[in-house]
């Protein structure tokens, strides 16, 4: 079953949070692609995500992760420790959000906007991006 992240391609944060996913994900549970994309587009609205969602989703067995509870589901499947992030779960979600919102809210003027460029992916990281 592969699980689809969908992220902020214009958030320096978010690209590399997806970089630091692919680095930890050897076995290829997820795929991406942008929210911005036209297939990015396509997920939000068959999975009705919020406007206020524009930093990460992530799409698993037929269902829209969002904010805290993405994050967490896609730590669960990294290789490490980084599973072990995943008993966060425990925490009520609106105090996960809460903090998720104040670093989305932030994550331009901390790491930066990228407009103009993208990364360059390997033909093997490529396949991973749809």
């Amino acid at each position: 079953m592969k699980r689809i992240v969908l992220f902020d391609g214009e958030c320096n944060f978010c690209n590399s949070s997806v970089q630091f996913i692919i680095k930890r994900d050897p076995a290829a549970h997820f795929l991406f692609t942008s929210l911005q994309s036209d297939i990015g587009q396509k997920y939000v609205k068959q999975y009705r995500i919020p406007a206020d969602v524009d930093s990460i989703v992530l799409i698993e067995n037929e269902r829209a992760y969002t904010k805290s509870s993405a994050a967490l589901h896609i730590a669960k499947k990294l290789d490490g420790l980084w599973h072990l992030l995943f008993l966060f779960i425990l925490v009520p979600r609106f105090i996960r959000d809460g903090v998720y919102d104040y670093v989305a809210e932030n994550r331009y003027r901390w790491f930066g906007k990228n407009e103009d460029a993208c990364m360059l992916p390997s033909p093997e990281i490529r396949k991973r991006f749809i």
